[in-house]
């Protein structure tokens, strides 16, 4: 599906129009580098939607992907590929001072296991960033149920319920990992969403909600040892 679309991700009102949403807030939650040659891994990269909100951050940026039509597109804006599985990333362990896992969690059926392969590329002090679905009814029924029968929101058929994310296993094992985890619960501005639906505004703000029960933000960093 996704080197299906991969064409549709760099339009705004494209079939992914909340990537792009989702891709600023995730920028956000990333500082400026503290070193040189400093390196973000991005895993589940597609076509390299996070770029633009890293621009003068000064990281190098590393994508990773299965897609090969996304990995192209990535590096068009300046993303360096790698075809791989964000199960099996061809990386050194601690090479990275950021890993950014944006919506990439919800479609791995192995979670202990991609969340295993995202620590082990961070430094000691690195960041961890991502976003993702929770595994609750309330998830199953706003993001698949409602969400993705709304035009231009997001393709029907994209999330698999089965694979959406219980956050205390994901807590537990970034902490098993050393990584401890702060989470927060994000949407749409319901204003801006209103006026995107009438074509009046090309980008949704993603605010912070209390709950965490549909969509979340998480990081956190690497214990040094």
């Amino acid at each position: 599906m996704y080197d299906e679309l991969a064409d549709q991700w760099w339009r705004p009102r494209g079939k992914f129009a909340m990537l792009h949403w989702l891709a600023a807030a995730r920028a956000e939650l990333v500082p400026p580098a503290s070193r040189p040659d400093a390196v973000l891994v991005d895993l589940g990269c597609g076509a390299g939607l996070l770029a633009p909100h890293l621009a003068g951050k000064g990281y190098r940026h590393i994508g990773v992907d299965l897609s090969l039509n996304a990995l192209r597109q990535g590096a068009e804006h300046g993303v360096q590929g790698v075809r791989a599985d964000v199960l099996a990333v061809p990386l050194a362990d601690g090479c990275a001072d950021v890993v950014a896992a944006g919506e990439i969690l919800e479609h791995v059926a192995d979670l202990r296991g991609a969340v295993s392969e995202a620590c082990r590329l961070l430094r000691p002090g690195g960041l961890l960033v991502i976003d993702t679905l929770a595994a609750t009814a309330l998830c199953r029924w706003l993001a698949i149920g409602l969400a993705e029968r709304v035009p231009r929101m997001a393709p029907r058929g994209v999330h698999d319920p089965a694979l959406l994310v219980d956050r205390a296993v994901l807590f537990a094992e970034c902490a098993r990992h050393g990584v401890v985890l702060s989470l927060r619960g994000i949407r749409p501005s319901m204003t801006d969403l209103l006026l995107w639906t009438v074509r009046r505004r090309e980008a949704v703000r993603m605010l912070p909600v209390p709950t965490t029960a549909v969509l979340f933000q998480a990081w956190g960093r690497k214990r040094s040892r």
